[in-house]
């Protein structure tokens, strides 16, 4: 797939199915191409209960190490439907609270505390569980849920077997015995990441982000901005989710309980903050919740204390019930929690007319070993081949507030699928971005001479990296990347904005108007075998590693340089394919005797080809070997077909519009004349 786009044009920015709407909340993707409804009422009408193929009541959906087959942990493990464990099931009970998420024996609080967030929003949790499910007639064994994933939104199918030992959930479940939102929700979540076990770990941004395609910002409470209850009380104000958590020092901290009762390394909602009056002064309180529904703080503020006998009834909150929540003084917060995390949500996901939301711009990309995988700054020789998008910032905010006068926006990087790749040994990259104050794709030599203009806090091996950014109005570059180079990976990019702004992946600023004509031609079928030239004896005493050019790559070179059409070369025609070839040499630049990727890259910009990330992953998967070299035969043959493709573009478009368009015979005949090399008769 191509990179996404932002700018429109003949080929456009979206994809048709985006332009369709597909992979909004409103018409979410079937993961799995599963639909809910057919699959319901293909169940009812033949009076079954439905059974989930691809998440099967099995080991393999459990996990893969402490979930594994042969864990304790699973030991004596059975799947249940709901009603085997109740004799009235109910999928909500008196509306989705706080109070029906407790955690399991499994290591997703940071989950569980989206999900607590969730339910103060109406509107965001039916966007995640829609409505229309339930025990009662239309009950068929099978429901679904919404998330959004790197993108765009899908629609995931389960059924109710729920993991149970002992006759109890083993997970997430509701405090109310008979209600089961939760655990059928945090199963639709497993299965999206491949199994249970994969849920082990992360942070509360991570599921707020999937809940809501928002984007979560982090703050350290050690150093926290001046105005930090402001931005609480703002962000619960226009709905956003909040999330916060206690470092832990070593792994006999985690989970550890302190003297007043708080968790550590454990993840906490934050669901209020207020202002009382307490003793002729203000008290700032905030709210936090313990997903699992008991554990409360004991110190000044918590449920029964004697700082509420202090305040007016009107003023105090309900805080007695031992359900996970308590109350707290700001300050209390801010010495006892280390983080939190803020998740602002989209315009799609506001109704509100008084909220004034964000621009969105997304961008999927990929890290390939060879071609796009340059690493961080640390690798000045490779740093450049990572891709590029720009963004123009052209309007500044309308009220700084804090009187800093530039251009707000948040950049989020996040990586696809990674839980996924548990099962096979590995986790997340370390990653993190550069922005550099220029407008077009730039290349090793102005990453060694150019200090960045940006980056964000720090390379960590999260899902996602997210920075809040105020620059002056112009043209930036953001360059994402993995810390070591050579890691493959597939992300996604997103730039949050107070006022709009467009984003682009850089190389296609160029070569947009060539890239899907170039891609289509990319994969014609090889040159078929002809002429063997005397070329070969050119290279005596040459320290290019080369057993001779293939007769594939005579036949390429005889067709790009015979301006006669007779195919075969005359002593001009062979003088000007020698300096070509010479040229092609320089850019050996180590003497290694081979051309490596970036040498490669070089050498196709100073050629004049402009190509986009995904062509050149094709040509390094295609041509260069194991280590990352190309040997003289392949690298030659490789120019030299893509010159070839170039003048049949060319020819085909005669104008220097940017633009061709054929139909599927003119397809075939512009293949056949680009195999046969009659590029002066091109026409049709």
């Amino acid at each position: 797939a191509h990179d996404s786009l932002t700018t429109p044009g003949k080929f456009g920015a979206e994809s048709h199915t985006q332009a369709a709407g597909f992979g909004t909340n409103a018409n979410a993707t079937k993961y799995l191409n599963q639909d809910f409804e057919a699959l319901r009422s293909q169940c009812l009408s033949r009076g079954s209960l439905f059974s989930d193929p691809s998440f099967p009541a099995a080991p393999e959906s459990l996990g893969f190490k402490e979930l594994g087959p042969s864990s304790s942990k699973t030991r004596g493990l059975a799947w249940k439907r709901p009603g085997e464990l109740c004799s009235k099931p109910q999928f909500i009970v008196g509306g989705a609270t706080r109070t029906d998420i407790c955690q399991g024996a499994l290591g997703d609080c940071w989950l569980l505390a989206a999900i607590a967030s969730l339910t103060l929003n109406e509107e965001v949790l039916a966007r995640v569980v829609p409505a229309g499910q339930g025990f009662g007639d239309n009950y068929a064994g099978i429901f679904h849920f919404q998330f959004w994933q790197f993108g765009e939104w899908v629609d995931v199918v389960i059924d109710d077997r729920l993991p149970v030992k002992d006759g109890e959930l083993v997970f997430v479940h509701s405090a109310e015995g008979n209600e089961f939102w939760s655990a059928l929700l945090e199963k639709a979540y497993a299965k999206v990441n491949g199994c249970y076990e994969a849920l082990s770990g992360g942070s509360t941004s991570e599921g707020f982000e999937d809940f809501t395609g928002g984007i979560a910002e982090s703050y350290e409470l050690s150093k926290p901005p001046s105005n930090m209850f402001q931005i609480i009380q703002k962000a619960l104000e226009a709905g956003a989710l909040l999330g916060c958590s206690i470092d832990i020092t070593s792994a006999a901290d985690s989970e550890a309980v302190t003297r007043q009762k708080l968790v550590k390394g454990h993840a906490y909602s934050l669901t209020g903050a207020t202002e009382v009056n307490y003793r002729g002064r203000k008290e700032k309180l905030v709210r936090m919740r313990n997903p699992w529904g008991q554990v409360e703080w004991t110190g000044a503020w918590s449920d029964s204390s004697s700082e509420w006998n202090s305040i007016a009834a009107s003023e105090r909150p309900n805080a007695s019930a031992e359900d996970g929540e308590f109350w707290m003084s700001f300050s209390d917060f801010l010495s006892h929690y280390s983080r939190i995390e803020i998740c602002t949500l989209t315009p799609d996901a506001i109704t509100s007319d008084s909220i004034k939301y964000w621009a969105v711009s997304n961008h999927d990309g990929t890290w390939r070993r060879g071609s796009t995988a340059g690493g961080c700054r640390n690798n000045p020789y490779t740093f450049w081949m990572n891709p590029q998008y720009v963004i123009k910032l052209n309007e500044e905010d309308d009220d700084p507030g804090d009187n800093e006068v530039g251009c707000s926006f948040v950049v989020g990087l996040i990586q696809k699928n990674r839980r996924r790749l548990r099962k096979d040994g590995e986790d997340m990259h370390t990653i993190g971005f550069a922005i550099y104050e220029r407008n077009v794709h730039l290349d090793k030599n102005f990453f060694l001479t150019h200090a960045q203009k940006a980056r964000s806090e720090t390379f960590i091996n999260l899902r996602e990296v997210c920075t809040r950014f105020k620059l002056p109005p112009g043209e930036y570059l953001v360059v994402p990347s993995t810390f070591e180079a050579n890691k493959d990976g597939d992300f996604c990019l997103r730039v949050f904005s107070e006022k709009q702004t467009e984003t682009l992946n850089s190389q296609d600023r160029k070569a947009l108007k060539s890239q899907h004509t170039l891609a289509s031609l990319i994969s014609a079928r090889d040159l078929g075998r002809s002429l063997r030239s005397c070329l070969m004896c050119s290279f005596v005493g040459t320290d290019i590693k080369t057993d001779g050019f293939s007769l594939d790559t005579c036949r390429i070179m005889v067709n790009l340089m015979d301006d006669s059409g007779n195919g075969k070369l005359g002593l001009g025609e062979f003088a000007t394919l020698w300096k070509k070839i010479q040229r092609y040499l320089k850019n050996d630049m180590d003497n290694s005797g081979t051309i490596s990727t970036p040498e490669m890259r070089m050498a196709l910009k100073e050629a004049g080809f402009t190509l986009n990330n995904t062509i050149f992953q094709l040509l390094v998967a295609r041509y260069a070997e194991t280590d990352m070299t190309l040997d003289f035969d392949n690298y030659v043959a490789c120019l030299m077909r893509l010159e070839m493709m170039f003048r049949v573009f060319k020819k085909l478009d005669p104008h220097q519009s940017g633009f061709i368009e054929l139909d599927f015979q003119q397809v075939c005949h512009a293949i056949t004349l680009y195999e046969n090399k009659i590029i002066n008769n091109l026409h049709f």
